[in-house]
Protein backbone atom coordinates (compact mmCIF):
# COMPACT_ATOMS: atom_id res chain seq x y z
CA UNK A 1 0.00 0.00 0.00
CA UNK A 2 1.77 3.31 -1.45
CA UNK A 3 -0.11 6.80 -0.09
CA UNK A 4 -0.69 8.98 -3.40
CA UNK A 5 -0.29 12.81 -2.87
CA UNK A 6 1.02 13.16 1.01
CA UNK A 7 -0.69 15.85 3.30
CA UNK A 8 2.40 16.61 4.76
CA UNK A 9 6.33 15.00 4.87
CA UNK A 10 6.24 12.64 7.92
CA UNK A 11 6.74 9.71 7.25
CA UNK A 12 6.18 8.63 11.41
CA UNK A 13 3.13 9.49 11.09
CA UNK A 14 2.07 8.15 7.76
CA UNK A 15 3.42 5.05 8.32
CA UNK A 16 1.78 4.93 11.92
CA UNK A 17 -2.03 5.29 9.84
CA UNK A 18 -0.60 2.55 7.31
CA UNK A 19 0.07 0.12 10.18
CA UNK A 20 -3.30 1.07 11.91
CA UNK A 21 -4.84 0.65 8.95
CA UNK A 22 -3.55 -3.00 8.66
CA UNK A 23 -4.50 -3.70 12.16
CA UNK A 24 -8.17 -3.06 11.73
CA UNK A 25 -8.09 -5.16 8.12
CA UNK A 26 -8.82 -1.83 6.08
CA UNK A 27 -7.33 -1.66 2.55
CA UNK A 28 -7.88 1.41 1.51
CA UNK A 29 -8.04 2.79 -2.13
CA UNK A 30 -6.80 6.40 -1.15
CA UNK A 31 -4.84 6.75 1.99
CA UNK A 32 -4.98 10.78 2.32
CA UNK A 33 -8.55 11.25 4.25
CA UNK A 34 -7.45 8.27 6.45
CA UNK A 35 -4.36 10.85 7.49
CA UNK A 36 -6.33 13.64 7.95
CA UNK A 37 -8.89 11.97 10.30
CA UNK A 38 -6.26 12.25 12.92
CA UNK A 39 -5.02 15.82 12.07
CA UNK A 40 -6.04 18.34 14.87
CA UNK A 41 -6.84 21.66 14.36
CA UNK A 42 -4.12 23.31 16.34
CA UNK A 43 -1.28 21.77 13.45
CA UNK A 44 -2.73 23.92 10.72
CA UNK A 45 -3.47 27.02 13.27
CA UNK A 46 0.12 26.67 14.10
CA UNK A 47 1.90 25.08 10.80
CA UNK A 48 -0.52 25.30 8.34
CA UNK A 49 2.26 24.55 6.10
CA UNK A 50 2.78 21.06 6.97
CA UNK A 51 -0.72 20.34 6.81
CA UNK A 52 -3.02 22.87 4.89
CA UNK A 53 -6.43 20.76 6.73
CA UNK A 54 -7.98 19.51 10.02
CA UNK A 55 -10.36 16.64 10.47
CA UNK A 56 -13.35 18.85 10.84
CA UNK A 57 -14.64 18.00 7.36
CA UNK A 58 -14.43 15.22 7.73
CA UNK A 59 -16.91 15.30 10.43
CA UNK A 60 -19.30 16.45 8.61
CA UNK A 61 -20.28 12.98 7.25
CA UNK A 62 -20.22 11.08 10.22
CA UNK A 63 -23.59 11.51 11.39
CA UNK A 64 -25.79 10.71 8.51
CA UNK A 65 -23.23 7.49 7.70
CA UNK A 66 -23.23 6.58 11.87
CA UNK A 67 -27.11 7.14 12.16
CA UNK A 68 -28.38 5.34 8.91
CA UNK A 69 -26.51 2.46 9.99
CA UNK A 70 -27.22 2.44 14.03
CA UNK A 71 -30.68 3.24 12.97
CA UNK A 72 -31.46 0.44 10.57
CA UNK A 73 -29.40 -2.20 12.59
CA UNK A 74 -31.88 -1.54 15.83
CA UNK A 75 -34.66 -1.85 13.42
CA UNK A 76 -33.52 -4.81 12.43
CA UNK A 77 -33.09 -6.34 15.96
CA UNK A 78 -35.48 -5.06 17.96
CA UNK A 79 -38.55 -5.73 16.09
CA UNK A 80 -40.98 -5.67 19.05
CA UNK A 81 -39.33 -2.09 20.42
CA UNK A 82 -41.14 0.82 20.19
CA UNK A 83 -39.86 4.26 19.13
CA UNK A 84 -39.01 5.56 21.88
CA UNK A 85 -36.62 3.51 23.65
CA UNK A 86 -34.95 2.65 19.83
CA UNK A 87 -34.07 5.99 20.49
CA UNK A 88 -33.00 6.23 23.70
CA UNK A 89 -30.72 3.08 22.49
CA UNK A 90 -29.46 5.48 19.66
CA UNK A 91 -28.72 8.00 21.16
CA UNK A 92 -26.53 6.16 23.91
CA UNK A 93 -24.43 4.28 20.87
CA UNK A 94 -23.55 7.50 19.40
CA UNK A 95 -22.83 10.13 22.31
CA UNK A 96 -19.69 11.44 22.06
CA UNK A 97 -18.02 9.99 25.34
CA UNK A 98 -18.88 6.32 24.21
CA UNK A 99 -17.27 7.11 21.03
CA UNK A 100 -13.99 8.11 22.67
CA UNK A 101 -14.30 4.92 24.52
CA UNK A 102 -14.13 3.19 21.09
CA UNK A 103 -11.69 5.83 20.22
CA UNK A 104 -9.66 4.22 23.97
CA UNK A 105 -10.05 0.64 22.90
CA UNK A 106 -8.62 1.38 19.56
CA UNK A 107 -5.87 3.40 20.51
CA UNK A 108 -6.59 6.29 18.84
CA UNK A 109 -4.97 8.48 21.28
CA UNK A 110 -1.57 6.98 19.96
CA UNK A 111 -2.01 8.24 16.26
CA UNK A 112 -4.00 11.85 16.89
CA UNK A 113 -1.76 14.59 15.23
CA UNK A 114 -0.95 17.42 17.40
CA UNK A 115 1.04 20.59 17.71
CA UNK A 116 3.88 20.82 19.80
CA UNK A 117 2.40 23.24 22.37
CA UNK A 118 -0.93 19.99 22.38
CA UNK A 119 1.63 17.26 22.99
CA UNK A 120 2.84 19.35 26.24
CA UNK A 121 -0.87 18.93 27.59
CA UNK A 122 -3.99 16.70 28.45
CA UNK A 123 -5.12 16.89 24.72
CA UNK A 124 -3.92 13.25 23.34
CA UNK A 125 -6.30 12.10 25.84
CA UNK A 126 -9.00 14.65 25.61
CA UNK A 127 -12.56 12.59 25.07
CA UNK A 128 -13.83 15.04 22.55
CA UNK A 129 -10.82 15.40 20.20
CA UNK A 130 -10.92 11.35 20.54
CA UNK A 131 -14.66 11.18 19.68
CA UNK A 132 -14.27 13.31 16.75
CA UNK A 133 -11.32 11.53 15.31
CA UNK A 134 -13.82 8.21 15.08
CA UNK A 135 -16.12 10.42 13.47
CA UNK A 136 -13.94 11.81 11.09
CA UNK A 137 -12.37 7.79 10.62
CA UNK A 138 -15.84 7.04 9.67
CA UNK A 139 -16.48 9.74 6.76
CA UNK A 140 -12.96 9.15 5.68
CA UNK A 141 -13.91 5.34 5.46
CA UNK A 142 -17.26 6.31 3.91
CA UNK A 143 -15.57 8.62 1.47
CA UNK A 144 -13.15 5.43 0.27
CA UNK A 145 -15.08 2.57 0.17
CA UNK A 146 -18.34 3.68 0.89
CA UNK A 147 -21.33 2.66 2.79
CA UNK A 148 -21.00 -1.46 3.25
CA UNK A 149 -16.91 -0.61 4.79
CA UNK A 150 -18.53 1.92 6.71
CA UNK A 151 -20.95 -0.19 7.80
CA UNK A 152 -19.01 -3.02 8.98
CA UNK A 153 -16.05 -0.72 10.90
CA UNK A 154 -19.02 0.69 13.01
CA UNK A 155 -21.28 -2.15 13.71
CA UNK A 156 -18.01 -4.20 14.81
CA UNK A 157 -16.51 -1.74 16.80
CA UNK A 158 -19.67 0.68 17.99
CA UNK A 159 -22.59 -1.10 17.50
CA UNK A 160 -21.61 -3.93 19.09
CA UNK A 161 -21.43 -2.31 22.90
CA UNK A 162 -25.11 -1.80 22.85
CA UNK A 163 -25.25 -5.01 25.15
CA UNK A 164 -22.86 -3.54 27.73
CA UNK A 165 -24.22 -0.34 27.85
CA UNK A 166 -27.96 -1.33 28.62
CA UNK A 167 -26.29 -4.29 31.18
CA UNK A 168 -24.86 -1.14 32.70
CA UNK A 169 -28.06 1.38 32.63
CA UNK A 170 -26.10 3.74 30.50
CA UNK A 171 -29.03 4.68 28.21
CA UNK A 172 -29.72 7.65 29.52
CA UNK A 173 -27.22 10.74 30.02
CA UNK A 174 -26.95 13.05 32.89
CA UNK A 175 -28.90 15.81 31.29
CA UNK A 176 -31.48 13.69 31.24
CA UNK A 177 -31.52 11.66 34.64
CA UNK A 178 -31.24 15.22 36.28
CA UNK A 179 -33.83 16.55 34.29
CA UNK A 180 -36.07 13.69 35.34
CA UNK A 181 -35.35 14.42 38.88
CA UNK A 182 -35.79 17.59 39.07
CA UNK A 183 -38.81 17.59 37.46
CA UNK A 184 -40.28 14.72 39.56
CA UNK A 185 -38.93 16.63 43.38
CA UNK A 186 -39.01 19.63 42.66
CA UNK A 187 -41.26 20.51 39.71
CA UNK A 188 -39.13 22.12 38.26
CA UNK A 189 -36.99 22.07 35.10
CA UNK A 190 -33.17 22.90 35.54
CA UNK A 191 -31.83 25.81 33.29
CA UNK A 192 -27.56 26.20 31.88
CA UNK A 193 -25.80 28.89 32.05
CA UNK A 194 -22.29 29.52 30.88
CA UNK A 195 -20.04 30.79 33.99
CA UNK A 196 -16.84 31.26 32.01
CA UNK A 197 -15.19 30.47 29.03
CA UNK A 198 -11.21 31.13 28.36
CA UNK A 199 -8.74 29.76 25.72
CA UNK A 200 -7.55 30.23 22.07
CA UNK A 201 -10.73 30.21 19.50
CA UNK A 202 -8.94 26.25 18.64
CA UNK A 203 -8.95 25.29 22.45
CA UNK A 204 -11.47 26.86 24.46
CA UNK A 205 -12.53 25.89 26.94
CA UNK A 206 -16.03 26.49 29.06
CA UNK A 207 -17.72 26.89 32.57
CA UNK A 208 -21.62 25.75 32.34
CA UNK A 209 -23.69 25.92 35.75
CA UNK A 210 -26.89 24.19 36.21
CA UNK A 211 -29.52 26.15 38.06
CA UNK A 212 -33.00 25.45 39.75
CA UNK A 213 -34.44 28.85 39.39
CA UNK A 214 -31.40 30.94 40.91
CA UNK A 215 -29.79 28.21 42.89
CA UNK A 216 -26.48 26.66 41.37
CA UNK A 217 -26.47 22.74 41.72
CA UNK A 218 -23.82 21.70 40.30
CA UNK A 219 -21.03 23.01 37.71
CA UNK A 220 -18.90 21.37 34.62
CA UNK A 221 -16.10 22.21 32.33
CA UNK A 222 -15.50 21.55 28.42
CA UNK A 223 -14.46 22.08 24.95
CA UNK A 224 -17.91 23.41 23.89
CA UNK A 225 -20.51 24.62 26.17
CA UNK A 226 -22.47 21.38 25.40
CA UNK A 227 -19.75 19.17 26.68
CA UNK A 228 -19.53 21.66 29.73
CA UNK A 229 -23.33 21.37 30.14
CA UNK A 230 -23.22 17.79 30.69
CA UNK A 231 -20.24 17.41 32.96
CA UNK A 232 -22.48 20.20 35.10
CA UNK A 233 -25.65 17.72 34.84
CA UNK A 234 -23.15 14.86 35.86
CA UNK A 235 -22.08 16.95 38.88
CA UNK A 236 -25.40 17.60 40.02
CA UNK A 237 -27.03 14.30 39.77
CA UNK A 238 -24.31 12.56 41.51
CA UNK A 239 -25.47 14.41 44.55
CA UNK A 240 -28.74 15.22 44.13
CA UNK A 241 -30.05 13.67 47.48
CA UNK A 242 -28.39 17.02 48.74
CA UNK A 243 -30.42 19.35 46.80
CA UNK A 244 -33.27 21.42 48.43
CA UNK A 245 -35.10 23.94 47.70
CA UNK A 246 -36.56 26.30 49.91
Amino acid sequence: MVPTKKLFENEMYINKIIKLLDLLDIVPNEFNNYLLAFVHRSLVNEKPDLSPEHNERLEFLWDAVLELVITSKLFQDYPKKPEWELTDYRSSIVKWKHLADVAKTLWFQTYLILWKWEELGWWRNNDYLLANCVEAFIGALYLDLWYEEAQKFILKHIYANLEWIIHNDLLKDYKSLLQEHTQRVFNITPEYKVLDESGFDHEKNYKSGVFLKELLIGSGNGSSKKKSQEEAAKDAFLKKETISIN
